[in-house]
């Protein structure tokens, strides 16, 4: 893909497949914070789960009260052993754990809450990128109907955000939000 095109904005972001970080709105609007910030290029779940992307697909990440907020992309994904995960990888995930014991034991959490956890259980190993954020919408033209937001291209110096921005209105299933309720 070329540089332009790789830099090009999403035209039809409603035809996308959609999904939310964790397993709890808070938690969604949480690590989705950290994906705003810029901190936040990873993620991982079970192979049980499937193979939920691949390099290049990009998706809408919902918050956890289900509007959309950005597009990522991915840009690599591999298999490995939750016991070999690298430092590298968990520190790239950028939910603030300050060593590779403290990823393990929030993941092993996270994974025994969520359908069983082994210390050689397989992961999905996704690094993506920010493509797009959300934007407030505009206030519609006198007598026309209420917009729905926009995406913008995301800055390449992002400043953290302690939370997502301002509530947008839901993607209903008419704009393609896609059937996805992956919760990664």
């Amino acid at each position: 893909m070329s540089e332009a095109a790789a830099q090009a904005p999403v035209q039809d972001w409603r035809s996308l497949e959609s999904f939310a970080f964790g397993d709890s709105p808070e938690m969604a609007d949480r690590l989705l914070g950290f994906v705003l910030a810029g901190a936040k290029t990873a993620t991982c779940w079970s192979v049980a789960e499937g193979e939920q992307t691949h390099v290049g697909k990009r998706m809408v990440v919902r918050d956890g009260a289900g509007r959309p907020r950005a597009v990522v992309e991915t840009t690599s994904l591999e298999r490995m052993r939750f016991c070999d995960v690298p430092w590298a990888f968990a520190e790239a995930e950028g939910e603030g754990d300050t060593c590779l014991e403290d990823w393990r034991d929030g993941h092993q959490a996270y994974f025994t809450r969520n359908g069983g956890f082994s210390p050689d259980m397989m992961l999905w190993c996704e690094r993506f990128r920010l493509v797009e954020t959300t934007e407030a919408p505009s206030p519609p033209p006198c007598g026309e109907g209420s917009g729905v937001g926009v995406l913008a291209p995301a800055a390449r110096d992002a400043q953290p955000a302690p939370a997502p921005t301002p509530p947008l209105p839901t993607l209903s299933p008419q704009g393609g939000e896609g059937s996805s309720e992956l919760a990664r």
